[in-house]
């Protein structure tokens, strides 16, 4: 029974050092969940900052082949005045934001690439937060639920199962023996009850042969009074 003891006080003490030990689990979940709002801000902030620059980088698309047409149209009324240097000058500049068109144009692809990955992954730690947010509910319940189990069971293991069970065994042996000493008592009694009647008993047996010696007594006494034959 001491060893039963000695290996419940142990698996408590475990059961203590481990909760003392481990961080609150409540306080673990509202932390990561607002570590994931804090990266979704910023993550918005992010895809509304490359929204912005695609934004700009398509304005200045359209800008330069503007003005690369204007410069192609310009060349045309240098050729149609006579003045080819002029026309060349003019194609000259229309070569280099036809360049520029180009190289904005291609920015502009990768920067709309980048912007759709942004908002998908947006979207997608919106979806991790929400579940994030209900599992962290249930999760801080059945933390609750496990630690108030916990707790019940130390309150529950303040008696001892072993003492219990001693003192059930305790209780029935004084049970069993008042039980006895009821008994012994009833037999005593009975035993008194019975020597008493013996007693009575016994009185008129002495008293019936005391009467019956006094008859035959008597009898004799009789038949020696008798007159002779004549």
């Amino acid at each position: 029974m001491g060893l039963i003891d000695r290996t419940l006080r142990v698996i408590r003490a475990n059961i203590n050092s481990l909760i003392n030990s481990t961080e609150d689990p409540e306080k673990i979940l509202e932390k990561a969940v607002m570590e994931m709002q804090e990266n979704l801000v910023l993550l918005r902030q992010a895809v509304a900052a490359a929204i912005a620059s695609l934004k700009r980088t398509e304005r200045q698309v359209i800008q330069a082949n503007s003005t690369a047409n204007e410069w192609y149209n310009r060349a045309q009324l240098a050729l149609q005045q006579g003045n080819e240097p002029l026309a060349h000058a003019a194609l000259t500049k229309r070569h280099s934001y036809q360049e520029t068109y180009i190289a904005l144009s291609e920015a502009k692809s990768q920067q709309t690439q980048i912007v759709d990955k942004l908002k998908k992954d947006m979207r997608t730690l919106e979806l991790k937060i929400a579940e994030a947010k209900a599992k962290k509910d249930m999760y801080i319940a059945r933390a609750r639920s496990a630690q108030a189990s916990v707790k019940l069971q130390e309150i529950l293991g303040g008696v001892s199962t072993t003492s219990s069970l001693s003192a059930f065994e305790r209780m029935e042996e004084k049970v069993l023996q008042l039980e006895a000493l009821g008994e012994a008592i009833a037999v005593s009694s009975t035993d008194d009850l019975e020597k008493k009647f013996s007693s009575l008993e016994s009185d008129d047996v002495d008293s019936e042969l005391a009467a019956m010696k006094a008859q035959l007594k008597a009898g004799s006494e009789n038949t020696q009074q008798l007159p002779p034959f004549t």
